[in-house]
């Protein structure tokens, strides 16, 4: 950028920060570096004093900052922006609906692998006399000649070598003494898959006689001449010398088939026979995968396909967004597929979300059978240079279609042109912690609109928002009433436990109708799938004698006993403890578990079925990057006749030899206290049910419940949804709650029980007074009131859909937070904001 004189221009740039702060910060460009700005670009800059981070250019500017001093960029890190300006304006309408800030947004949005590691690391000050040693303390002695030892430590490693928790007395000890330097080292996270191949010296190709004139010289060297003719034979180069330019990889000409010596293609390369070279390859190129790539997916619709498709089709020209409607087993994905396949033909790219990652193992599979290398991954499972891989793929215009979870949304679309929603009812599209608590559906909806994109919400069970908006005409709705091929709905049966208790027939946690069942199975060799919402052994364990419970110290729930480690353990914070042999309270040693988890039905029903092979399927088995794969794998394949699992099971799986379906705890999902759980529970029923049967095998499903004349259990036996819509909607009406008003809930939490209810109550009065007494619920405090370490208090606000100014509300609730937050009073309060909650 030059002014008229030929001088080069002064400019500044806004810089987002992944910071929760709101603004953007301006820096002033190095000369050198004015002709490398662009909007998106992602910056090096240094944040406060010692703290750098990466952030991305949103403006220029000719002005420099009017209240502090513009510092320097520290690097442009590259010349082509990773962010585009859709992502930047989705972001920004991200932070304005969540009530967050544009920084947090972008650190759940960048992928970890494209940020800095900024990390501090200690070095020995090369000024420093080392006769003051003397000085120092004997572990700060032995820090520093660690230090000198190794030229740098980075500053965690430092409590290690002194096997303290804290080494900053004896750090600070050092740096006042200056007998050491603490610096940064900064330095890029992604890294590019290299691969070594070798490949003939071209030279040798240039005249006839080269390669005879090589080989009468390896005429006494058989090892050396074995990996010249090996390969020629993978590389064809008499037939066309230019294959020798991609060579082969390395690995592959040594190990592959019969083995060379190493050391002898080290002498070929060293005289220049061969060379070494390396190339950047995908990291998506492995076995895995290479297996499915391109290798057809040739079906034709079914008749009520068809029929959907084409309404789908027509549903487009008016409405931006349709609810797919389609029982378990009717054969969706074949209609997603052939809408993506017109997609690519049109020459855009498609989004394909998915609930979960134990979900897209199979999905992958099929759509990578169809779409080969025009299709990327993304989730939270792959490594962080894979996901950078695919964030760059679809930079680039490689992929034509993702298929990912919730964070694929974030991606640098440009040509975005469909947004399928698998499984759109789930909770998992929900983000918690931390900010953005944004819900992947509704973030779907809104990315659609500024692509110009049309949006598919899939399910068999569709959330009863989504439904409603259907009903009022607002999305288009497409209904599929019939399985796939010949396959017909289960049959579902409600086993009694409250009737077979009282007959004495319970075997464990099962009634004898679920036992009977799974041994029938087995014995036509079929497979079983049986659904417990809860992992671990047992919710909790008790003293027999006096009732008491071990509780996690940090937060404000029970234990859980998992039996393979015998520990207990906390599924919020993480906390262990041994199990104990004795009360605590009172001494006795009759110490029993109570409820149960998916480790107990594991054991119990190898207990009952004893030939039969087990697994289990929840977070405790599949922590590995690949474990839901390789556990889905090893049951399709049959190495599995019962799997045991949470929801994880529920979800979209495809199983031909499934016939039988447990659902071993109804009652729990039925009476959880929330306004959803009837809908949880009949969506978590009729799709985990759906696993039966789906191919020519009819399907059975038994039930357990203690309420066998509930109303919601002959919804689900018939799997009636319309009538389920129904009375749910009636009840959401009647008592004020979505899709008839909008929610957010804002969470107070302080280590203090006592403040954190002022600054809640006064949060509270705050909004009442201003928003009316009706919108404002609490303050409360929710059923586990205490997660680690701080104490819980929940204000609820509740607003019409119609004819009110939501805008104004957001922003009211900002000033009132803001009150809070800035009383000194109340400096160790945190609010956090969870707008549209699950």
């Amino acid at each position: 950028m030059q002014t008229a004189i030929g001088e080069i221009q002064t400019l500044f740039v806004d810089v987002l920060l992944p910071v929760p702060i709101p603004k953007y910060f301006r820096y002033r460009v190095p000369s050198d570096m004015v002709e490398m700005v662009q909007k998106g670009v992602r910056v090096m800059v240094e944040f406060g004093r010692r703290r750098i981070l990466t952030g991305i250019i949103v403006e220029s500017s000719e002005f420099p900052p009017s209240s502090y001093q513009a510092k320097y960029l520290l690097d442009i890190l590259e010349e082509t922006p990773s962010v585009n300006d859709k992502q930047l304006k989705f972001w920004k309408w991200m932070a304005d609906y969540y009530l967050c800030h544009e920084g947090d947004v972008l650190q759940a949005a960048l992928p970890s692998g494209l940020k800095l590691n900024s990390q501090s690391r200690i070095q020995v000050n090369p000024d420093f006399d080392e006769e003051d040693l003397a000085d120092l303390s004997d572990k700060a002695v032995r820090l520093f000649r660690a230090v000198r030892h190794q030229q740098s430590i980075p500053y965690e490693q430092s409590a290690d070598i002194l096997e303290v928790k804290s080494p900053y007395p004896y750090i600070k000890e050092m740096i006042q003494a200056e007998a050491i330097i603490i610096y940064e080292e900064v330095k890029e996270k992604y890294k590019p898959k290299k691969v070594s191949k070798v490949r003939l010296n071209p030279t040798l190709l240039e005249n006839a006689s080269g390669l005879e004139e090589v080989f009468t010289s390896l005429a006494k060297k058989p090892k050396q001449e074995d990996i010249l003719l090996k390969y020629l034979g993978l590389v064809p180069v008499y037939n066309d010398p230019n294959v020798n330019d991609a060579g082969v990889d390395k690995k592959k000409l040594l190990e592959e088939g019969k083995e060379m010596s190493p050391s002898s293609l080290k002498t070929l390369v060293k005289n220049g026979i061969l060379e070494e070279f390396s190339e950047v390859v995908s990291r998506f190129d492995d076995a895995h995968f290479q297996l499915y790539q391109n290798m057809g997916h040739d079906f034709e619709l079914s008749e009520a396909q068809q029929n959907a498709y084409s309404q789908i089709l027509e549903s487009f020209k008016t409405k931006d967004a349709t609810v797919l409607h389609g029982v378990t087993g009717s054969g969706k994905t074949e209609i997603y597929i052939k809408l993506i396949q017109d997609v690519i033909e049109g020459g855009g790219q498609a989004l394909f979300l998915l609930p979960e990652i134990a979900l897209s193992t199979q999905m992958v599979v099929r759509l990578m059978k169809v779409f080969g290398d025009q299709l990327g991954v993304y989730h939270s499972r792959y490594s962080d240079n894979e996901r950078v891989e695919v964030w760059r793929g679809v930079n680039e215009g490689r992929f034509s279609v993702i298929v990912g979870v919730r964070s694929s949304i974030f991606l640098p679309f440009e040509d975005l042109s469909l947004i399928i929603v698998d499984e759109e009812h789930e909770t998992s599209y929900k983000q918690h912690e931390p900010a953005p608590r944004y819900h992947a559906r509704d973030m779907a909806l809104v990315l659609g609109r500024m692509h110009q994109a049309k949006v598919i919400l899939g399910s068999a069970t569709p959330s009863v928002e989504s439904y409603y908006l259907a009903q009022k005409g607002q999305f288009g709705l497409v209904s599929l009433t019939e399985r796939f091929g010949n396959a017909t709905l289960p049959e579902i049966i409600i086993a009694d436990l409250k009737k077979e208790r009282k007959q004495k027939k319970l075997k464990g946690d099962f009634s004898s109708r679920l036992v009977d069942e799974v041994r029938s199975a087995i014995d036509k060799e079929e497979q079983v799938i049986l659904f417990q919402n809860r992992r671990g052994y047992s919710p909790f364990v008790m003293c027999e004698e006096c009732s008491w419970t071990p509780t996690c110290p940090s937060c404000a729930v029970s234990l859980t006993y998992h039996i393979y480690k015998n520990d207990l353990r906390c599924h919020y914070c993480g906390y262990r403890e041994a199990t104990p042999k004795t009360c605590v309270s009172c001494g006795s040693t009759k110490i029993k578990t109570v409820g149960t988890g998916t480790q107990k039905i594991e054991e119990e029903i190898q207990n009952f079925v004893p030939a039969a092979r087990v697994q289990r399927m929840d977070q405790d088995t599949t922590r590995k990057k690949y474990g839901y794969q390789q556990i889905i794998e090893d049951f399709e394949q049959g190495h599995i006749d019962i799997l045991v699992g949470t929801q994880m099971v529920s979800k979209g799986l495809d199983f031909d030899n499934v016939t039988l379906v447990g659902i071993c705890n109804m009652d729990q999902m039925m009476f959880f206290p929330d306004f959803r759980a009837m809908e949880r529970a009949f969506q978590m029923a009729v799709q985990v049910s759906g696993r039966a049967g789906r191919k020519s095998k009819e399907g059975k499903v038994v039930i357990q419940t203690y309420n066998a004349d509930h109303p919601l259990l002959k919804k689900i036996i018939k799997q009636y949804y319309e009538g389920f819509f129904r009375v749910e909607l009636k009840e959401r009406h009647q008592y004020s709650y979505p899709p008839f008003t909008r929610l957010i809930k804002v969470t107070v939490k302080s280590e203090d029980q006592l403040l954190g209810e002022k600054a809640a109550l006064q949060l509270a009065k705050g909004l009442t007074r201003r928003l009316g007494i009706k919108r404002v619920l609490g303050p409360q405090a929710p059923t586990i009131n205490k997660i680690r370490n701080k104490y819980l208090q929940e204000v609820m606000l509740k607003f019409e859909r119609q004819n009110f100014d939501l805008l104004k509300a957001k922003g009211i609730l900002k000033e009132e937070i803001f009150i809070i937050e800035t009383e000194p009073f109340f400096k160790k309060v945190q609010i956090v904001i969870d707008v549209d909650p699950l």
